[in-house]
């Protein structure tokens, strides 16, 4: 009997917390000040996300002034993004990955073959 009693009670903490809703994605929207840790040293641009729920579009004047642009999803305070960048050797993609807390950015960039940098950002606006 108090085995039944328990196991009644685990199998309704357990619904209940399926039916918990997902957390809210974190406002990520806006002009952000990003800085990359490079072996060639700190670059630093100014990165614009334009969030819609849990997706957002990401734009960004890369290395030499390169235009980079890129899609992503925002779950809770969790980002992951993915730009693909076409040089005369083919395609290259940089996969971000990363948490934000408030005004505040911190992760990491997938290089392909080169390794993976740091970032950090702070919003602008």
């Amino acid at each position: 009997m108090r085995f039944r009693y328990l196991l009644t009670v685990l199998l309704a903490a357990g619904t209940l917390a399926a039916q918990a809703p997902a957390p809210k994605p974190a406002d990520i929207g806006g002009v952000w000040e990003m800085t990359t840790q490079t072996p060639q040293g700190d670059m630093t641009s100014d990165a614009t996300f334009v969030q819609d729920g849990e997706k957002f579009k990401y734009t960004s004047t890369g290395f030499q002034g390169m235009e980079m642009a890129g899609e992503g999803t925002v779950k809770g305070q969790d980002l992951e993004w993915t730009v693909t960048i076409s040089t005369p050797q083919g395609d290259f993609t940089l996969i971000y990955k990363g948490k934000a807390e408030g005004e505040t950015m911190t992760g990491e960039v997938q290089a392909g073959d080169f390794g993976a940098f740091p970032f950090t950002a702070k919003k602008k606006k």
